[in-house]
């Protein structure tokens, strides 16, 4: 009996070995199948993204040859229009269309994709007219002059008006290091802030919005604003002694993605707001950009177990994930 029982024991474990070693085999293959995949789209795409760069490399090049003519001995100036001025122009450009339906609920094809049904329908205008003060001191008492003290040091690493222009693989691993910086600084400088000592006096302010719109995205006290907004987007460009072109692509992008965070609308095509709009609904959860440090450290647990995270993907169409994937009914008590 003894011989029986341990041959089936014997027979039962080789049986787990077997599917254990299936299962990896499987697993490896679809992984191995999917980054096979990943790598030859993204090879194929860089090729298309780099025949279009050369391409058009020389046309840039000659024009940014005239810039440096034209502002020869005063590159100073090409800096600030370039890393001031024209980001700037992108922010307020998308936000003025943003706050038109903010104001106004119309039209409706944008208003229908909003996230925090009966917020913000329209706006309140006195806390929209405090914000946008607040906003336009932040840009102009703390960032311009911290991106014009940027200037001199950039000069010394590796001078952002330099003649040659970045090529296209420098300027993607740029933009990636860029990002992961700001990830990194972001997420920490955040969750301090939400600390009992610098919340109450600091960041509270930004969270007077629980439902926010695009333009307080930059509505903070002056210290969150350096701490939190600038730093971990000015850090990236001053490690890698960036070139003016490429500070001003990732500065112009930094403040479109922030926007869209803020925005209150999920729109199609474009990232998913619903990530940090939970942040602003619940304080304590989804404190990063990518929420890549929020799945490390579990602060995205509860945002997980929402609708808001079965929403948090990349609109393909044009059904608002509000319809499509609606909160769940309110408990009656």
């Amino acid at each position: 009996m003894k011989g029986e029982a341990g041959h089936m024991l014997h027979n039962e474990k080789s049986k787990q070995e077997g599917h254990i070693w299936g299962s990896m085999r499987r697993t490896a293959f679809i992984l191995g199948s999917g980054l096979l995949s990943f790598v030859a789209f993204w090879n194929s795409v860089t090729w298309h993204l780099q025949r279009f760069w050369g391409a058009s490399g020389y046309f840039w090049q000659t024009q940014w040859e005239r810039l440096l003519t034209t502002f020869e001995g005063k590159e100073w100036i090409l800096f600030f229009i370039g890393a001031i001025q024209v980001p700037c122009l992108f922010f307020w450009s998308f936000n003025g269309l943003l706050l038109v339906v903010d104001t106004t609920g119309k039209p409706n094809f944008i208003s229908r994709y909003r996230i925090q049904i009966g917020k913000n329908e329209p706006v309140d205008p006195v806390k929209l007219r405090q914000s946008i003060r607040t906003v336009l001191f932040n840009q102009c008492m703390v960032s311009f002059p911290m991106v014009v003290f940027l200037y001199p040091f950039l000069k010394w690493w590796g001078d952002p008006c330099r003649h040659e222009l970045p090529t296209f693989h420098w300027f993607l691993l740029e933009l990636a290091i860029f990002t992961l910086i700001e990830e990194v600084l972001f997420y920490y400088s955040h969750r301090l802030l939400h600390h009992p000592t610098f919340y109450k006096k600091i960041h509270k302010k930004h969270h007077e919005w629980t439902a926010p719109i695009g333009v307080i995205s930059l509505y903070a006290h002056p210290i969150e604003h350096v701490v939190s907004n600038m730093l971990p987007a000015i850090v990236g460009p001053l490690v890698m002694g960036s070139h003016l072109s490429s500070i001003t692509v990732w500065f112009s992008l930094a403040l479109i993605i922030t926007t869209i965070s803020h925005c209150g609308y999920h729109l199609p095509f474009l990232p998913s707001p619903e990530f940090h709009d939970y942040h602003h609904l619940k304080f304590n959860q989804c404190y990063g950009v990518l929420g890549v440090l929020d799945h490390l450290h579990g602060t995205d647990i509860m945002f997980k177990q929402t609708k808001a995270y079965e929403r948090h993907v990349l609109l393909l169409g044009f059904t608002p994930l509000s319809e499509s994937i609606p909160d769940s009914p309110k408990r009656m008590e």
